[in-house]
């Protein structure tokens, strides 16, 4: 009987708590922190460096706002798909990518001088570490430039894409 008491009690205490229907709850992910990659939303041809088209690509704002979902897809038979999230308990950006050919790169860093900037790293089979820079900038036009860039074997650093997202 004191455990159905307490259990009872319980509810009563949680439901007091809790929002109803009409009350104003703020909507989650809703600081400008969260916003900082909004300009990489919608349906866009993605042509590389050299004006061919390269591919399409989904941005679509999903899991209650809070996430950035690529989709991106060639003729060619590659796809896609990474999660973009801001956590912001530290205060950084997070993407993880996967694609049809097995890479896993989990890139996180933020907005540096008007662009997003997420890096990391992947080890390959051999066991040499390789680390990736990307950069998205929007530019006035509404398009927005992808500069993937990545290590070699001397650690420099070389371009790997220049990508040029335009609207559909």
């Amino acid at each position: 009987m004191h455990f159905l008491k307490s259990a009872v009690l319980g509810m009563v205490a949680l439901g007091a708590s809790a929002p109803t229907l009409g009350d104003a709850v703020p909507p989650a992910c809703s600081v400008s922190a969260h916003r900082a990659f909004d300009f990489w939303i919608g349906e866009w041809n993605v042509h590389s460096a050299d004006g061919k088209l390269a591919g399409t690509n989904s941005i679509t704002r999903e899991i209650g706002g809070c996430v950035l979902h690529e989709r991106y897809v060639t003729d060619r038979g590659y796809t896609g798909e990474s999660f973009n999230v801001y956590d912001a308990p530290r205060g950084v950006w997070h993407q993880t990518w996967v694609d049809s050919s097995g890479l896993l790169l989990v890139l996180e860093g933020g907005v540096q001088d008007g662009k997003m900037v997420l890096g990391g790293q992947t080890v390959g089979s051999d066991g040499k570490v390789t680390k990736h820079r990307i950069t998205w900038a929007p530019n006035a036009d509404g398009s927005v430039r992808q500069v993937w860039e990545s290590t070699g074997p001397d650690g420099e650093w070389a371009v790997a894409f220049d990508g040029r997202y335009t609207r559909r």
